[in-house]
């Protein structure tokens, strides 16, 4: 099993939920984060002073699929749908999971997440 998570843009919320649907990955979590990379924010002028936004809002999703076969085509579907070409389009993370359980029924492994 493996885990997925991509931090994106806020504006591509609903493209990159569309694409996961339409490969049929179901099972995600989303959350609201704060967060900087490389282009280390924007200034911007507040009440007559100029101010450093260094946290940018982005968005984080977090999928678990069973194969590597499926974390390509999910990490694939995510970065097409958070492609501008422009910086700032996020990162995507992969992690080997050890385990999961599911809480009302306690399956485990694969079983859990299908």
């Amino acid at each position: 099993m493996i885990k997925i998570e991509a931090i994106v843009r806020e504006e591509k919320l609903e493209d990159i939920k569309e694409a996961l649907a339409k490969i049929e990955v179901n099972g995600v979590t989303v959350s609201q984060v704060m967060g900087c990379g490389k282009q280390k924010g924007y200034k911007e002028l507040v009440r007559g002073m100029e101010v450093s936004i260094t946290m940018l809002p982005k968005i984080k999703f977090e999928i678990i699929v069973s194969s590597e076969e499926w974390e390509q085509k999910t990490i694939k579907a995510i970065q097409e749908a958070a492609f501008t070409g422009n910086p700032g389009d996020g990162k995507i993370f992969s992690y080997d999971l050890r385990s999961v359980m599911r809480a009302r029924t306690k399956e485990t492994g694969a079983a859990a997440i299908n």
